[in-house]
């Protein structure tokens, strides 16, 4: 598992003294508000945040060091990431990052279904977007009927085929 999680991107500044407009990857902005450190260069260059706040969406975040426009302006199209360490996931919450790649497999046969390859946040509950193996996209709705277990340390996802998922 990647230790640094990509978890947002430098669109541009906002105002004149330093700040740069976020645009979040996470659930919600004001999850990213909570850092007060993020990282820069896949986690090789520390950042510390001064301030943070959502702003239409979007972060505007203030970075020590960064004290003006132009400042700003060079950290455009950079992508921040967090450490993983400085978060605590509630039990049965998962980066999206470590379940892209797992083995979809049959509860019931153990048959290989396919490879996650995305996950949509569809409001009402996830959706898994499965890679069969003839290059199809399955859509898995992540509801306790369908989705039996999800083990990281095995590299994979069990679940309950349900008729007509896979046809």
């Amino acid at each position: 598992m990647k230790q640094f999680l990509e978890t947002g991107k430098i669109t541009g500044t906002h105002g004149l003294k330093g700040e740069v407009r976020v645009q979040p990857w996470a659930d919600s902005p004001e999850f990213l508000t909570e850092f007060d450190e993020l990282y820069l260069d896949n986690g090789a260059r520390k950042i510390v945040i001064t301030s943070s706040r959502v702003h239409k969406g979007m972060l505007i975040m203030k970075i020590k060091g960064v004290d003006s426009i132009e400042d700003a302006d060079r950290l455009r199209n950079r992508i921040l990431y967090m450490n993983r360490d400085d978060v605590e996931l509630e039990d049965g919450a998962y980066f999206i990052q470590d379940l892209i790649g797992l083995d979809v497999i049959d509860d019931d046969t153990g048959e290989r279904l396919g490879t996650l390859a995305d996950v949509s946040e569809t409001g009402a509950n996830d959706v898994y977007h499965v890679r069969t193996s003839d290059g199809r996209e399955v859509l898995i709705p992540v509801i306790p009927d369908v989705v039996r277990e999800i083990s990281l340390e095995d590299g994979c996802v069990r679940i309950f085929r349900m008729k007509g998922l896979f046809e």
